[in-house]
Parts: structure tokens; sequence; C-alpha cells
């Protein structure tokens, strides 16, 4: 089975690289948003590149537009069975696409959302088979998630 680990830069990518250990068995994949200030370990398994991109940059739209097809073009590639994903933004589109073309999802809310939900979340709850989070307060938010404690 192919399995697809997505995530942006960050905090995120740390969260998403706990999850490989239970991947291993399987044929995965990593995309993750390329970032000059962060090197990714391409011992970790084949590795694929999105944008970089912030909602406050003004070239946020070409980012996103570009984002968006080359995720298609990656998923086409690759045509994973599961996408697993901790978020954010640049993760969306090729897990919506992987949603339209039939694969599994799997979201992990971010450690870092205690209280309160992220923007990606509300917009994977309504579309994630399986959506998890890491708080048990976020529970109100996210009345169908699943607590299993955190990943770190």
């Amino acid at each position: 089975m192919k399995v697809c680990l997505i995530s942006s830069t960050g905090g995120h990518f740390d969260e998403l690289t706990k999850v490989i250990p239970a991947v291993e068995e399987h044929d995965y994949f990593l995309i993750t948003e390329k970032n000059k200030s962060r090197k990714v370990d391409s011992s970790q398994g084949k590795v694929y590149f999105l944008m970089q991109q912030e909602r406050k940059n003004a070239m946020f739209l070409l980012i996103f537009m570009a984002n968006i097809i080359k995720s298609f073009f990656l998923y086409l590639r690759e045509r994973p069975k599961v996408i697993i994903t901790t978020g954010a933004g640049a993760t969306y589109p090729f897990c919506l696409i992987g949603k339209i073309f039939g694969a599994k999802l799997i979201y992990i809310e971010s450690y870092a959302k205690i209280y309160s939900s992220s923007a990606t979340g509300r917009l994977m709850y309504k579309i994630s088979d399986e959506f998890f989070i890491q708080w048990e307060t976020l529970q109100d938010s996210y009345p169908n998630a699943k607590y299993r404690g955190a990943l770190f």
C-alpha cells in the first residue's frame, strides 16, 4: 500500500516524522515545503517539495496556484492510497486532490493547537476519513475527532 506523508515545514514536519515508524513497512513518500533554513534528511525516504507559502506574502496567490498544479502532478505520479498530514495550508490541495481520486485521508491536528482549531483543521475536518487531536480540550471544536494522545 502506498502512503503519502505530507506537511508544511517546521513543527508540522517534526510531528509528521513521528508517524514514519508506523508506515515504514509500506511504500511511503514525504511531501513538504522547500525551506532554505531547514534541510530535510533524505534518508527518511523519498521526498518531494512544494513551494513554501505564507499567507502574508504578497506572492501568496501565485505560490498557492503553483502548489496546486504541482500537487496535482505529484498525486498522478505517486497515486497514494492513504494520505497522512499534520497540516498546514500547503498540504490542503494535495489532500483534496487525493480525496477526489479516492485516497483515504488521515489528519492529525497540530500539537500547538490546544484550545482552538486551526484553519487547516477546520477544512480537513470536513473531508478527512480519520481526524485525530492531540489535546482532549479540542474535542468541543471537533466532536467526531479521536484523541490518542500526543505524537511527542
